[in-house]
């Protein structure tokens, strides 16, 4: 018996030991996010490929290379009679100079891609974290569900206690018991589905996280499940948009891009000249004294310039033309997409705003008034087993459309932080 007692104690112990190490800290949105970014492959190789963009920056400004060459030239049978007696040696370095700035263009044009490179990742993480955070939200909702529901049981298994009371003094019917007995099913559905959706949320958030070593009953989250008025105006909101939105700012930016590619088409028209030195030295051999060339060691520079006939490069000047009119024209989209987004997100708050409103202020209180009333009232003999279960149905339903209405409240204000490119509504 003393054995028992030491080995529950030490079970004892050990379990409150180890509750501590396997409980998490729920993870706040700026946890979530914060390890999103550092973890996602998407985002990751994203980041390369601007680094690679930048990489590109230093190949287009480096200068042409010089080209040296060296010929052994008049190798053949001679009246001396040894075929290298007459030969050659001639060396030459010749160097392409680029006109019209065309260096200087090249590495503006890979430091425009950058930028747009760049402006496009940021869009890539505006849209990946939208994402995100409606799983976030998701998870947030579903445990609201959950405790609504054990809630619900819990207060509904206080009724069954009270109701097998009176059923035992004679106070109910059998059948009144029966039909009580019967509906705590619902309330047991009811906890097993959002206990299901809940470890599906989380599910899907520990993929994103790309975490598939946490122990999904160790994972939580949490964070704020309400809402506000949003404190910016319309106007102001717009104004962000237009300044923050990667899209928007990687549409202008190629614009940008694509007037330094006209520009650098115009000067890749020009002709670029090659300056050329070279030097000869005759050979020394046996019969050297019997070849007397004019000149012995000689110097000479050319320039050659391409004749620019028929390639003047015609077509690069083309489309990039037409490539800044077609960038102009989808700035002009983008712009008109903000406008849309922005507008939409922000009616879709105030909407959802307007409905939550007057269950904060007033259904949530009555419906918890009346089954209270009702569920007093029943206890005591004073309404009806109808009565009950439909006060009991009446608080239910309020009490989840209060739970998604406010999930769509937060699921606005993710699209509206998407649509203005950055949290202004945490």
């Amino acid at each position: 018996m003393r054995l028992v007692r030491h080995l529950c104690l030490g079970i004892t112990v050990l379990t409150c030991v180890a509750s501590p190490a396997s409980a998490q800290t729920p993870l706040t949105w700026q946890t979530v996010r914060d390890r999103f970014r550092a973890t996602n492959p998407l985002l990751q190789a994203g980041a390369v490929g601007v680094d690679q963009s930048r990489a590109a920056e230093i190949s287009a400004f480096l200068r042409p290379n010089p080209l040296w060459s060296v010929t052994w030239d008049q190798v053949g049978h001679s009246q001396a009679g040894t075929p290298f007696s007459a030969s050659n040696l001639i060396t030459s370095f010749s160097y392409l100079h680029e006109r019209e700035h065309q260096r200087e263009l090249r590495r503006d044009s890979a430091a425009a891609a950058t930028a747009v490179a760049a402006s496009t990742q940021g869009d890539l993480d505006r849209t990946l974290v939208f994402i995100l955070r409606g799983a976030f939200v998701q998870v947030l909702q579903a445990k609201a569900f959950r405790t609504l529901a054990e809630n619900s049981l819990s207060n509904y298994d206080q009724v069954l206690a009270v109701s097998r009371e009176r059923f035992r003094s004679g106070d109910i019917a059998q059948i009144d018991l029966d039909r009580l007995e019967l509906q705590r099913v619902a309330y047991e559905s009811d906890v097993q589905t959002a206990d299901v959706n809940l470890r599906s949320a989380k599910i899907q958030l520990l993929r994103l996280l790309n975490d598939q070593t946490t122990p999904l009953d160790q994972f939580d989250v949490d964070g704020p499940f309400d809402f506000a008025q949003p404190a910016l105006s319309l106007d102001d909101l717009r104004r962000t948009a237009f300044d923050d939105r990667p899209d928007l700012r990687a549409a202008q930016q190629a614009i940008d891009k694509a007037r330094t590619d006209r520009r650098l088409a115009l000067a890749n028209g020009a002709a670029n000249p090659i300056f050329n030195v070279d030097a000869g030295f005759p050979t020394i051999s046996q019969a050297f004294l019997s070849y007397q060339p004019p000149l012995r060691e000689y110097v000479g520079v050319s320039v050659g310039l391409p004749l620019r006939i028929f390639d003047r490069n015609q077509g690069e000047k083309l489309r990039t033309m037409l490539d800044v009119t077609r960038n102009e024209r989808l700035a002009e989209v983008a712009r008109m997409q903000v406008f849309a987004d922005v507008d939409t997100a922000y009616e879709a708050v105030q909407s959802t705003v307007a409905l939550l409103r007057p269950y904060r202020d007033q259904y949530l209180a009555q419906a918890t008034r009346v089954r209270d009333t009702v569920q007093f009232s029943y206890q005591r003999g004073g309404a009806s087993l109808i009565e009950f279960l439909q006060a009991q149905q009446e608080y239910r339903s309020v009490q989840i459309s209060y739970v998604n209405l406010t999930a769509a409240y937060l699921n606005a204000i993710n699209q509206l932080n998407a649509a203005v490119g950055q949290e202004v509504i945490p």
